[in-house]
């Protein structure tokens, strides 16, 4: 936990409305039969954890909040950089659950 605090504390971006930041858990380097995973294969992984989210809409919280882990769609989210590092930031609706 105290490293998500961290990198949220970090972030140089606040989401608007029901926007939310997620940091993507890496991708699996290998299968369950200790197969590695070449780069070309790899999923793009659907499970995260928030890092800050917006205030929500009129009449609408946010649910989640920063340290959540969730899990969302596959396609969800925009790809954003910041100082080198990936995140996501999506809607709060794309994400399916807090896990």
């Amino acid at each position: 936990m105290a490293k998500v605090k961290s990198a949220a504390a970090k972030l140089s971006i606040t989401p608007l409305h029901d926007r939310v930041i997620v940091q993507p858990a890496a991708a699996e380097e290998k299968t369950a039969g200790g197969i590695i995973i070449p780069d070309t294969a790899k999923e793009k992984p659907q499970r995260g954890i928030v890092l800050a989210a917006g205030p929500g809409k009129k009449d609408e919280p946010v649910m989640v909040k920063a340290g959540d882990q969730v899990l969302y769609g596959k396609y969800a989210g925009t790809e954003i950089t910041i100082e080198g590092k990936d995140y996501l930031i999506m809607r709060e609706s794309d994400i399916l659950a807090i896990v």
